[in-house]
């Protein structure tokens, strides 16, 4: 049987979806408007 596809890791999660990399980019930037705009208690990673 085959390894499953997600194989969690915490760091590389916070890397890649993190608040600092959502920072970077405008689409990124939006995408945390939105989620404010909307609410979430969450924001990013």
């Amino acid at each position: 049987m085959p390894k499953r596809t997600y194989q969690p890791n915490k760091r590389r999660a916070k890397k890649k979806h993190g608040f600092m990399k959502r920072m970077q980019t405008k689409d990124g930037r939006d995408t945390l408007k939105r989620r404010r705009d909307k609410g979430r208690e969450t924001l990013s990673k």
